[in-house]
């Protein structure tokens, strides 16, 4: 796909929905013995989301694992939809749609594995990131040069962005 397809897949997006681990975080769960988990985030996608929201545009999680790390995150970033413990990935992700007023070609998903492919040829830009696993990019619309956890979210933000001409404006709040 040219970059030019993925700029024009990229402006109609509204939605950002994306997985968890692997893509939001490294991949790597720590697994504490009060039975929770702990993860990493960084702060780049975070303050990415912030500009992604007040570009006015939605954002969620939909992951299969459950972690009190992962809501703690996503209600701080004002996250619109957070669906965790999903055994299906694929009404969780129609089910944000209708919420959001948007169709499946004004959402983009980000992915790093195999059970994220449905959802990636579903949206309208399907976003895999740098390590996501072979298949998962074969099968993306634009591949992150940056890996899962380490600002790939940050990366498909400013592709969103910078695609609707919204980034010098949000820039220009910190000059």
């Amino acid at each position: 796909m040219t970059s030019l397809e993925v700029e024009q897949r990229a402006a109609r997006v509204k939605l950002l929905l994306m997985d968890c681990d692997g893509v939001l975080t490294d991949g790597r769960i720590w697994l504490l013995e009060s039975g929770d988990d702990q993860k990493a985030f960084h702060t780049r996608d975070g303050l990415g989301i912030e500009l992604l929201h007040r570009a006015g545009l939605q954002s969620g999680i939909i992951s299969g694992r459950t972690s009190m790390a992962l809501e703690r995150r996503a209600l701080a970033l004002g996250m619109s939809f957070i669906h965790q413990g999903c055994a299906d990935k694929r009404k969780a992700f129609l089910d944000s749609l209708d919420q959001a007023g948007v169709t499946t070609t004004e959402v983009a998903f980000v992915g790093d594995d195999l059970n994220d492919i449905p959802l990636m040829l579903l949206a309208g830009l399907g976003v895999a990131v740098a390590d996501a696993a072979i298949e998962t990019r074969e099968h993306a619309h634009y591949i992150t040069r940056a890996p899962g956890g380490r600002g790939a979210i940050r990366e498909v933000i400013e592709l969103i962005l910078k695609s609707q001409g919204r980034w010098p404006d949000l820039v220009r709040h910190y000059l």
